[in-house]
């Protein structure tokens, strides 16, 4: 999450307006490299948020998840 927040150069508090969740709910979710410490609808809304911003998710293929921006169409 953190990784996709700086691609888009956003703080916490932009993504907690974009995905209309807390900035401490943002933060928490942030503060471990394990499961983020949110419910399920957070992270759905924080994912769709960055999503709609342009990031990519990229799964796990042996070499670890993450995150990159999607080509914008000319």
């Amino acid at each position: 999450m953190r990784a996709a927040r700086g691609l888009l150069r956003w703080s916490a508090d932009d993504l907690a307006k974009a995905s209309k969740v807390g900035v401490a709910t943002i933060r928490r979710a942030e503060a471990t490299d394990d499961e983020p410490k949110t419910t399920g609808a957070n992270l759905a809304a924080i994912r769709t948020a960055l999503e709609a911003a342009g990031v990519v998710f990229i799964d796990q293929n042996g070499n670890g998840p993450g995150v990159r921006l999607r080509d914008r169409q000319l």
